[in-house]
């Protein structure tokens, strides 16, 4: 009898897995089916692929849900809490009540009841928005709510569209992203992405029960601290329930594939697939700057990427601690509140309202009234309306610190936060102003407009003429929108370019220092008869240069045209070039660990603005030692931009059959096949971090224990955990460990072999400068299996590449 029952149970289950094996690329499982190691599921348009994977370098097992032309990207994992350690009799099946259940060994390792709902014929689909559902296949509807159990109620560490967060008091609900523990781990890490309702929605990355960054309040129009990012393909939908945000979530849209994921470092990050749906394409990062980073400048203080130190206190604060680095302890007032009908306030535009720890919120309190409410209480330190939809009004009032403030890139500045500070502190520039323009006889202000005008119509007038006489006497395509100089006064200020005033030579020719005047030194390059670099690369530097501000860029004078002359003038860095210093026995002794981590910081934020906040984004193509000056301060500002190229976005490649730039820096995609993207500068910006702490060039760089590059010496120390033996001797007693440490693994990281591995500038940055945070696992090196270049190798490389009978010579150009 026994005999009898052991082969009806084993004919049952060969019977589901040859009813399985029919089904393996379809969308559906049903109760009489299973899935087993190497068994999947793959959604009707052929995105989604559900089945058992182990990720990493892991052994254990786990059911998830990944993509099927990128399989390395999973966006959701079931049993997280509970991997397989031996796949071996695994199975996944739906039992007739809708539960799903892993099983293995006699025993349940995982599973999902249903939500209480009766089906008559259950199933487990995929569907194309990445959804795993249960559903009755004889039931009518196939919309959400009649999913018996869905994949969307329980998120991983990816939100998909269509997918939804949810934090709702009323029914207790709460949906959220938590991270990765590493990538070869699923379980829950440290970090996770969420709904915060305290008094006005926002959305929070914690890392435990610590915040480490947040949107801003939702105003109405968007989170205020984040700029809406405009595209059409990016649609969300938000639910709100007496101003509470209960869930929000991306409109699903069918021609776009993307996701958001919380990385196991606690990064944000969006991504987007390409047309040829085979790579993804890093939308955004957040935390996207230092400044995003939580009360990066403590109480009371104010953070600004564009500015040095990035952070400040508001007006009527000074800072505590008296190290300009030390901004944990922010700001104290300056005189104390009077509190009453002493006290005024100071209006701050364009900024992220701090964080509402302890606040007053009224949704329908007119902008005055908050004002005086505010003046009632001796602990309010802020006010403001918060709302900026339909002329709706409403009071927010602050008690305690003002923490998290930022300014915030292309913020509305209709948006007024108003700090409390008494009268002795507030200008009266501004009052007076108002008060004398109000005095003024409407006659006198008419007069004087008129007068204005004709002033302003003389100006125009006067340099019109001027540009028009300047212009007949230079080339016709040679007007680069700059101011010009006299080729006598710059011959004048270099002492007719003599040897003595040559201060470097590069690709472009000779540059000199100068002197326009007894105060004002400047640096002259120029452009050589045999140069490698011709009017192209001239032309090139100015136009982009011109349209450039920024405080770790070097600025651009002047130029001067005048025959065969081609000069460029430059504000003059009175130390020189980076490798002036770093990589000479004596003066590399100067620069200190402090101050070497304050350059690495400098070349980055200028780097990000290159990439990703100026006017025109700027692919460098020859970001190097030499080519990052110093000045007076030993601040960085990096130069030569003959060589740069606009780019139209984060993910462009282009590519070139004239490979120009500098060996050791050059990115290997570039060197070889002549393709340049924002993720070449970040190769050759991870060359320079490395170069920084060892002191030690990556080209010509020597090693009694094996052949490799600098970058390969890196990558094998940190493979052994000696990552500290790279470091230059001579800051053995000024370093910071986790700095150094943290600086090398994101060296590595820019360096990786691939260009879709390296980070974007964004992260670059936020990794350099966020103690505490996990970083990526870098993988192997650019060049790395490559040994010492012959010197004729080193003088030319030329790489043939045939394609339907056409052939493409890359010609690599040293400078």
């Amino acid at each position: 009898m026994a005999y009898w029952h052991f082969t009806t149970f084993l004919c049952t289950i060969l019977h589901a897995v040859t009813l399985l094996k029919f089904s393996i690329g379809a969308d559906t499982l049903r109760p009489n089916q299973t899935i087993v190691n190497g068994q999947t599921l793959i959604s009707q348009s052929q995105i989604f692929e559900v089945g058992f994977f182990s990720p990493g370098a892991s052994a254990n097992s786990f059911l998830g849900i990944w993509y099927r032309n990128t399989p390395d990207v999973v966006c959701w994992v079931a049993n997280r809490n509970n991997p397989i350690t031996d796949p071996e009799g695994v199975f996944l099946a739906i039992a007739r009540n809708g539960a799903l259940v892993i099983s293995g060994a006699g025993r349940v390792i995982w599973s999902a009841n249903s939500s209480g709902r009766v089906a008559s014929n259950p199933i487990l689909q995929l569907l194309d928005t990445g959804n795993l559902v249960v559903v009755d296949e004889a039931g009518e509807s196939s919309s959400p709510k009649s999913y018996i159990w869905q994949s969307f109620d329980y998120p991983s560490d990816t939100r998909l569209p269509g997918m939804d967060m949810v934090d709702n008091t009323d029914t207790g609900q709460e949906k959220y992203l938590t991270s990765w523990r590493n990538s070869d781990d699923p379980s829950p890490g440290n970090f996770s992405y969420r709904i915060e309702n305290q008094g006005l929605a926002e959305m929070v990355i914690f890392q435990g029960t610590t915040k480490i960054y947040r949107t801003g309040q939702w105003n109405g129009l968007g989170f205020m601290g984040t700029p809406p990012y405009q595209s059409p393909a990016f649609k969300s939908n938000f639910e709100f329930k007496n101003d509470v945000l209960v869930s929000m979530s991306e409109i699903y849209n069918y021609s776009m594939v993307a996701r958001l994921r919380i990385e196991p470092s606690g990064i944000l990050q969006r991504y987007s697939m390409n047309e040829k749906k085979d790579k993804w394409n890093l939308v955004f990062t957040l935390p996207q700057d230092l400044c995003d980073n939580y009360g990066r400048c403590g109480p009371y203080g104010i953070c600004n990427t564009d500015k040095t130190p990035i952070c400040e206190c508001l007006k009527g604060f000074a800072p505590k601690a008296q190290q300009e680095w030390d901004w944990s302890s922010g700001c104290a007032r300056i005189r104390p509140l009077d509190c009453g009908d002493g006290d005024g306030f100071v209006g701050l535009s364009g900024v992220k309202f701090p964080d509402m720890l302890k606040f007053w919120l009224n949704t329908s309190m007119t902008i005055d009234e908050c004002r005086a409410e505010c003046l009632k209480n001796c602990n309010c330190t802020a006010y403001a309306n918060p709302y900026r939809t339909g002329g709706r009004s409403g009071c927010l009032i602050w008690f305690g610190d003002l923490i998290d403030i930022r300014e915030v890139p292309g913020a509305d500045n209709k948006q007024i936060l108003y700090i409390r500070l008494p009268v002795s502190e507030l200008e009266s520039t501004n009052l007076e102003k108002t008060q004398r323009k109000k005095k003024m006889p409407g006659k006198v202000r008419l007069t004087l407009a008129a007068a204005g005008v004709v002033f302003f119509c003389l100006i125009c007038c006067t340099t019109l003429v001027i540009r028009r006489l300047k212009r007949q006497a230079e080339r016709k395509n040679e007007d680069l929108e700059l101011p010009l100089f006299r080729l006598s006064m710059i011959a004048a200020a270099t002492n007719n370019f003599s040897n003595g005033n040559m201060i470097g030579e590069g690709g472009f020719g000779l540059v000199y220092k100068g002197n326009l005047s007894a105060e004002e030194e400047i640096a002259v390059k120029r452009l050589s008869k045999t140069s490698t670099q011709g009017l192209e690369e001239f032309k090139n530097e100015v136009i982009l240069i011109v349209k450039l501000q920024h405080r770790n860029l070097v600025r651009l004078l002047g130029c001067c045209i005048e025959g065969e002359e081609r000069l460029l003038i430059y504000e003059y860095m009175q130390n020189g070039s980076l490798d002036y210093f770093v990589f000479d026995e004596t003066r590399r002794k100067l620069l200190t660990w402090p101050k070497r981590f304050d350059i690495i910081m400098g070349i980055a934020r200028g780097l990000l603005y290159l990439h990703h906040d100026s006017r025109l984004r700027i692919i460098h193509r020859d970001l190097k030692t030499s080519n990052i000056l110093l000045d007076a301060n030993l601040n960085p500002k990096i130069s030569d931009f003959g060589l740069a190229r606009t780019s139209g976005c984060d993910q462009s490649v282009d590519r070139t059959k004239r490979v120009v730039g500098t060996y050791g820096y050059m990115a290997p995609e570039y060197a070889i096949d002549g393709k340049f993207s924002v993720k070449s500068d970040v190769f050759s910006m991870g060359v320079l971090l490395l170069e920084i702490v060892s002191g030690k060039r990556n080209r010509g760089f020597t090693y009694c224990g094996h052949h490799h590059s600098l970058l390969g010496h890196a990558w094998l120390l940190w493979q052994e955990n000696k990552d500290l033996e790279l470091i230059d001797e001579c800051l053995n007693d000024t370093f910071v460990e986790s700095q150094v440490k943290r600086c090398i693994q994101v060296g590595l990281l820019c360096v990786q072999r691939f260009p879709e591995d390296r980070p974007v500038m964004s992260s670059v940055l936020f990794m350099l400068g966020s103690e505490g945070v996990v970083l990526p696992q870098p993988k192997e090196p650019g060049f790395f299996m490559e040994g010492s270049c012959s010197n004729s190798a080193e003088n030319h490389i030329r790489s043939t590449e045939s394609n339907k009978g056409s052939i493409t010579i890359t010609e690599l150009e040293p400078r």
